[in-house]
C-alpha cells in the first residue's frame, strides 16, 4: 500500500506551509500529493506550482470539477500538466454538488452519471490525440452547421496514458466510476463497511471486463496524531458535521446518505438538522464518535498502523493522508508517522 497526502484549498491561510509539506512528503516517498478545488483556489495552478518545487512525487487534482471545465479544456489541462511535471500528474475528476454547480458554474446539476461518462469519453478521445468527433447528449463537436472542424491535441503528453480517477460516493456513480475509470477516490472510507464501495466498483470493473487488481483505490483519510483519541475525534468533529451536515442541499447531501449507509440514519438525520439550522457546535457534536475514529486515523504510531493494517486488507492501494488543521510541525509530524507506521504494519 503506497501513501497520498492531500493538501485540501489553496488560499486558506497555510500556502507556504503547504509547499514545505509536499516537499517534505516528496522527501519521505510518498506517492502522490493531492489538491482540490471547490469555489476559491484552482486546483491546476496549485498543481503546476507544487510539481515545480518537488522532484518525484506525482501531483493528482482531487478533484477537477466537471461544470467548471468543458472536457477538451480538462484534457488540455492535463497533458500540460503531465509534460510539466515530466509524466507525474494524475487527472482527479469529480461532479461537485448542486449547489455549486448551479450557484457558481451555472451549469444544470442534472444526469451526473451520463455527463461524467460523455465528459471521460471526451477527455480519453482528446489525450489519444486523435481528431476529436462526438455525438452525445450533453455534448457535440463539433457543433453541426457552423465553422467548426475536427481537430487535436497539438500538445504531447509524456506518458501515452494519463491515469485518471473518479471521485464518487453514492453505489450508481462508484459502478461508473470502476467501469470507466483506473482509480477511484474516497473520502469517509471505513475499512468495516468497505463493501459499501468495493461491491459497487467491482461491479463496474466486470462491466468492462476486468477486476480491482490494477485499479487504485485511494480514499482520503484525516490523521490525527496522539494519545489522546478523544481529543483526536474531537478535532476533526466540525470537519465531519461540514460534509455530513452542511454540503450539497437537504435532500442531495451524499456525504449525509454515506453515513445512513453506515448505519447511522439517526445521528445523520441531528448533524443535518443542526447544522442547517447554524446550530454548528450542536452539529459537531452530534456526530458519532465511532463514525469519525473508524474513518481516520488517529492515535500513537502502533494504533496508527494497526488501522493502516486494516484499510490495506480492505483493498486500499493507495492511503491519502489528510493532516489538515494543524501548524506546519504537526503536519510534517503527521507525515513522518504515517511513514513510520506503514513500515511497522509491514507495507511499506
Amino acid at each position: 500500500m503506497r501513501l497520498g497526502i492531500n493538501l485540501g484549498y489553496w488560499g486558506l491561510g497555510m500556502d507556504a506551509d503547504n509547499i514545505a509539506v509536499a516537499q517534505e512528503a516528496d522527501r519521505l516517498g510518498y506517492s502522490v500529493c493531492w489538491a482540490a478545488e471547490a469555489y476559491g483556489s484552482d486546483a491546476a495552478t496549485v498543481l503546476s506550482f507544487v510539481a515545480a518545487r518537488t522532484e518525484r512525487i506525482d501531483v493528482g487534482s482531487a478533484i477537477f470539477q466537471i461544470p467548471a471545465r468543458t472536457p477538451a479544456m480538462t484534457a488540455m489541462t492535463a497533458a500540460t500538466l503531465d509534460t510539466l511535471s515530466g509524466g507525474r500528474f494524475r487527472l482527479g475528476l469529480g461532479v461537485s454538488g448542486p449547489q455549486v454547480s448551479e450557484g457558481w458554474y451555472g451549469v444544470k446539476f442534472d444526469k451526473p452519471l451520463a455527463r461524467t461518462r460523455e465528459y471521460v469519453e471526451i477527455i480519453r478521445k482528446a489525450m489519444s490525440r486523435e481528431r476529436l468527433v462526438h455525438e452525445g447528449q450533453h455534448w457535440t463537436l463539433p457543433l453541426p452547421g457552423g465553422p467548426g472542424k475536427p481537430i487535436k491535441l497539438t500538445v504531447h503528453p509524456v506518458r501515452e496514458h494519463i491515469p485518471l480517477y473518479i471521485a464518487a460516493i453514492g453505489p450508481k456513480n462508484l459502478e461508473l466510476t470502476g467501469e470507466i475509470a483506473d482509480g477511484w477516490l474516497g473520502i469517509f472510507f471505513s475499512p468495516e463497511h468497505a463493501g459499501l464501495s468495493l461491491d459497487a466498483l467491482r461491479a463496474g470493473r466486470e462491466k468492462s471486463g476486468l477486476t480491482l487488481d490494477g485499479f487504485d483505490l485511494c480514499p482520503t483519510v484525516n490523521i490525527v496524531v496522539g494519545e489522546d483519541i478523544k481529543a483526536g475525534v474531537d478535532s476533526l468533529r466540525s470537519y465531519a458535521a461540514l460534509y455530513i451536515g452542511g454540503m450539497g442541499s437537504k435532500d442531495k447531501n451524499f456525504y449525509n446518505q454515506l453515513a445512513r449507509r453506515m448505519g447511522y440514519e439517526q445521528a445523520a438525520d441531528e448533524v443535518q438538522e443542526k447544522y442547517l439550522a447554524k446550530d454548528y457546535a450542536g452539529a459537531a457534536a452530534a456526530v458519532p464518535h465511532d463514525l469519525i475514529d473508524a474513518t481516520a486515523l488517529i492515535g500513537d504510531t502502533a494504533r496508527i498502523a494497526d488501522r493502516m493494517q486494516a484499510y490495506a486488507e480492505a483493498g486500499v492501494t493507495t492511503l491519502t493522508l489528510a493532516p489538515g488543521g494543524f501548524g506546519l510541525d504537526e503536519r510534517i509530524q503527521a507525515l513522518r508517522t504515517g511513514v513510520e507506521a506503514l513500515e511497522r504494519a509491514g507495507l511499506a
